[in-house]
């Protein structure tokens, strides 16, 4: 009998072991916050029933209860019940320095969003580059979530891989390596409004696991793939067609507009970076626009980094043909690069008011819902261009404008703008070539570019 209880024991603490020993570590004991401290605001933490509860208080920055501990590689899981009027997140490989902003928390943010925008599961780089993937296109991901409900997600941050998997859903697949260890935080988010005051977010069994971490990954369909590692293309953006026009590391591919080589001066690279430097803020007077090469491309989607200089001003243009020579700068529609705070282009226009500022078509359509991470930071532009010639201009993730190239509505823009002489210029009407060249401006500021990319769009 002795020995039958013996083994039962035996048996029973081996399935204990299992569960208990299989590399998962509980990050929240359930009890108190050992192992924590607040940062930034000071909306207050309390744990209650086994849950980690933050609530939102009026006058307070955002406010964090992080981690001692740092963490590179892990899994981490956790589920929460967000009050549906907050916005909330999970910091990871975070920081709080005093050389960065007073010690203000930044870094990857698992995003909690119960608004109808619904982008749980995306990714922001709080305080630092903002989004980095909102689900804007993937249906899929924006209906994970359960509002007025617990969640449950799972950040699987592996080397240079973060994924984001939402009640099951993959909702984020990022490359990035902006920083790889950091701490872990729970976010109560500053509030606006008197009906946000006192409301609550609760997280519960949060555990992490930091080995063994590949055999772990969760299997199902992957959400789209977003790459942000500086100048370099996945396998994946290979087989969907993707074209890097700059390494890092030189020229390559790119000359003067009008020219046959690359500007002698006025131009660098350095530190992976593609800059366009300071001069005296003439259009083209220096070393001058560049082009890429002598490819020309119809339907596509350009992506690009850039960080402007305060005062700076410059252009990203597409379908320039290069067809005639003309002072200035090359004839193209134009992303417009600008410090809208600054420079005095943003307060002036032909006939469309705001149509020379920040991510606009150059004095034909004002730019909307901007989002511009500041002047020495990294953002991004993305334009599209589809095979009916709808154009579309995003920046970090936002869209801000979009029309109908070569419709009826776009050249009486056109014919109301500083190209209104170009107009009905034969055999090309203004922006209506069927293909053209990418240009970069050089309009005598520094402004700076990298992970230029391309793809065809069918």
């Amino acid at each position: 009998m002795k020995t039958y209880l013996k083994l039962s024991v035996l048996f029973l603490l081996c399935l204990t072991g299992c569960r208990t020993n299989d590399g998962w570590q509980q990050l929240f004991n359930g009890k108190d916050f050992t192992g924590f401290k607040q940062l930034n605001g000071e909306a207050p933490f309390k744990a209650e029933d086994g849950c980690l509860i933050g609530t939102s208080v009026p006058n307070q920055p955002n406010s964090f209860l992080a981690t001692e501990n740092n963490y590179g590689d892990f899994i981490l899981e956790f589920e929460v019940f967000c009050d549906p009027s907050l916005n909330s997140g999970v910091q990871f490989r975070s920081e709080s320095r005093p050389d960065y902003q007073n010690e203000r928390v930044h870094g990857y943010q698992c995003e909690i969003d119960p608004s109808d925008r619904a982008w749980s599961g995306g990714i922001y780089d709080e305080a630092r580059r903002g989004w980095l993937v909102t689900l804007t296109d993937y249906p899929d991901g924006r209906a994970a979530y359960k509002k007025n409900d617990w969640n449950k997600y799972r950040i699987e941050a592996i080397g240079e891989n973060i994924r984001i998997w939402l009640n099951g859903v993959n909702t984020a697949n990022l490359y990035d390596k902006e920083t790889l260890s950091g701490f872990i935080a729970f976010q109560v988010h500053a509030i606006y409004s008197d009906e946000q005051n006192g409301k609550e977010i609760k997280w519960r069994n949060i555990r992490i696991k930091t080995e063994n971490l590949e055999a772990e990954r969760m299997q199902g369909s992957l959400a789209p793939e977003i790459n942000r590692i500086p100048n370099t293309l996945t396998e994946k953006e290979k087989t969907d067609g993707w074209k890097l026009l700059f390494d890092g590391q030189n020229t390559t591919g790119w000359r003067g507009a009008h020219k046959e080589t690359f500007p002698e001066f006025g131009w660098k690279v350095e530190n992976g970076e593609l800059a366009v430097l300071k001069s005296d803020g003439s259009e083209s007077t220096n070393g001058g626009d560049i082009v890429y090469g002598d490819e020309d491309f119809s339907a596509f989607e350009l992506t690009l980094e850039f960080k402007i200089t305060e005062g700076a001003n410059s252009g990203i243009k597409y379908f320039v043909t290069e067809q005639e020579k003309q002072k200035g700068s090359a004839y193209g529609l134009e992303y417009q690069l600008l410090d809208n705070n600054v420079h005095p282009d943003a307060k002036l226009y032909t006939t469309f008011p705001g149509s020379r500022t920040l991510a606009s078509l150059y004095d034909l359509i004002k730019a909307e819902n901007i989002r511009f991470n500041g002047i020495g930071n990294w953002n991004q532009a993305v334009i599209k261009v589809y095979p009916n010639n709808h154009v579309e201009h995003w920046l970090n993730g936002f869209k801000n404008l979009e029309y109908e190239r070569g419709s009826e509505a776009f050249r009486q823009l056109v014919q109301g703008s500083k190209y209104a002489a170009e107009a009905y210029n034969e055999p090309i009407r203004f922006g209506e070539a069927p293909k053209g060249r990418i240009l970069l401006q050089d309009h005598g500021d520094e402004v700076s570019f990298r992970s230029i990319k391309i793809r065809e769009l069918k």
